[in-house]
């Protein structure tokens, strides 16, 4: 009874410092992509609840990195105190195992893992499939407001836009449009006068008239004029070219088949990264009671500090891997999985060590 009330205590403790750490470290890792999305949208201007509603699609994607940083941070903070009040020496005192105290270390990390297997493997694409959906809206429902006269707009990949006049939001005159989503087949296309047209949030349509039309192909050339022509970008998150982190394993598996051996790796080292980062969850519960002792003797700062460094030395080691199986190295299994086998090593020698005593 009184080991569970201690458990409990421990539990509670590791529960605070963790989500706290959590909070930070979304945080910090969240204001990059953010900034980045703000040069993007910009232009066309951002409501506050759109802002929210991507802050919230952002998190899964960084989630798999947090929750296996939180549970370090959290625990090498946790346990650290314990040590440096001399609370782990009454415990080992009173006949308490070192794999009874770190009991709760153990709760918290296999809850990690499954939330990292369930947000890697679920949450996570279907919540960057609907960012995709958000900022394509963004973008279709506002573009019209956002092309300005006398300036080049570049808000739609691979197109610039330049309108000389905007009498309203939806007319334009003086249109130049550069198109290269085909890079086999670039357009230039320049018309008198023009209207801009919204698809149900999904895209965005140029009505042109007067025009003319420049299409190069190899060392041909196309010269067509037209009185009508609709230009039409769909903005869809259907559309060809979907990111990988946007596919589920199993949609991962299918595209490796398609691809050759050499185009495959990058999809297999996704469908790695899905399995090997919330299986750190199981090392670093096991790393980070053993690792606190040390931790503990320099203070909840050294902990942070600690827990920082070992994780950002495994995702070095991780790049560093999933880089030499891009250049065909080693093999992708290798490459990907190598970082996650070396923590994997160091926290079962460490915390066998530390139960030996």
């Amino acid at each position: 009874m009184r080991i569970y009330i201690i458990h409990k205590e421990i539990l509670k403790e590791l529960l605070f410092t963790f989500f706290l750490s959590l909070v930070a470290l979304n945080f910090i890792l969240i204001m990059e992509k953010i900034l980045r999305l703000s040069r993007l949208l910009s232009g066309v201007g951002v409501y506050l609840s759109d802002m929210i509603t991507i802050i919230l699609y952002l998190q899964p994607p960084i989630l798999i990195l947090t929750l296996p940083m939180s549970l370090l941070v959290s625990t090498l903070i946790t346990y650290g105190r314990l040590n440096a009040d001399n609370e782990l020496i009454i415990f080992r005192a009173s006949g308490m195992s070192f794999k009874k105290i770190a009991t709760p270390v153990f709760i918290l990390g296999t809850g990690c893992f499954l939330a990292g297997l369930l947000v890697s493997f679920y949450i996570g694409p279907k919540s960057m499939v609907k960012l995709r959906d958000k900022i394509s809206e963004i973008i279709a429902l506002r573009a019209p407001a956002a092309i300005e006269e006398g300036v080049f707009t570049t808000l739609f990949k691979d197109v610039v836009l330049f309108v000389k006049e905007k009498p309203d939001t939806e007319s334009i005159k003086e249109i130049f449009i550069s198109d290269e989503r085909n890079k086999k087949e670039p357009r230039i296309l320049t018309a008198k006068e023009g209207k801009i047209y919204t698809k149900d949030g999904l895209g965005i349509s140029f009505y042109l008239k007067d025009g003319y039309m420049h299409l190069a192909k190899g060392i041909f050339s196309t010269e067509i004029f037209f009185e009508g022509y609709n230009l039409s970008l769909d903005l869809s998150a259907e559309q060809q070219g979907r990111k990988n982190s946007e596919l589920t394993p199993l949609e991962l598996l299918r595209e490796a088949k398609k691809e050759t051996p050499q185009q495959a790796v990058a999809l297999f080292l996704e469908l790695h990264r899905r399995l090997s980062l919330p299986s750190v969850c199981l090392f670093l519960m096991m790393l980070g009671p053993p690792l606190s002792l040390v931790a503990g003797r320099s203070g909840r700062l050294g902990g942070l500090t600690i827990g920082l460094f070992i994780f950002v030395t495994f995702y070095m080691l991780l790049i560093y891997g999933e880089n030499l199986a891009r250049t065909g190295s080693v093999p992708h299994y290798v490459g990907a999985w190598s970082a996650t086998a070396i923590l994997g090593i160091l926290s079962i020698v460490m915390f066998r060590r530390e139960s030996k005593k």
